[in-house]
């Protein structure tokens, strides 16, 4: 489970992250990754499961997978970064090992415009 401290809750930090944050996209996860220097506390994800997504149990299901995917990978966020990941309709069908897959590249590809190269743990 992704630690309380690790979640993003704001509405106006999902709006930076999203508005001024560098975006990756794949079929099944969109990201926002926005880094902010000289931020002391620890970086933060938040997830946004649109209806779109299907019924409030597929939704919750895909939350669930990809808080505990995320999980590892903030240990090599930058401190005071915001990531955000959107799920997209194609997500509800997929597996959790498609989902790990998908999260692993879109992670990369923000951390890489940002300069970084997180690892999963």
């Amino acid at each position: 489970m992704l630690p309380a401290t690790a979640r993003m809750r704001r509405r106006e930090d999902f709006s930076a992250a999203v508005r001024g944050g560098a975006r990756a996209g794949r079929p099944l996860l969109s990201g926002h990754l926005l880094l902010r220097p000289g931020a002391t506390e620890p970086a933060r994800v938040g997830f946004i499961v649109s209806r779109a997504v299907g019924p409030a149990v597929a939704r919750n299901r895909v939350r669930r997978q990809l808080r505990h995917l995320a999980r590892g990978y903030l240990p090599s966020l930058p401190g005071g970064s915001l990531l955000v990941v959107r799920a997209n309709p194609r997500a509800a069908t997929s597996r959790q090992a498609e989902l790990a897959a998908e999260l692993d590249l879109v992670i990369r590809k923000l951390t890489r415009r940002q300069g970084g190269a997180p690892q999963c743990r």
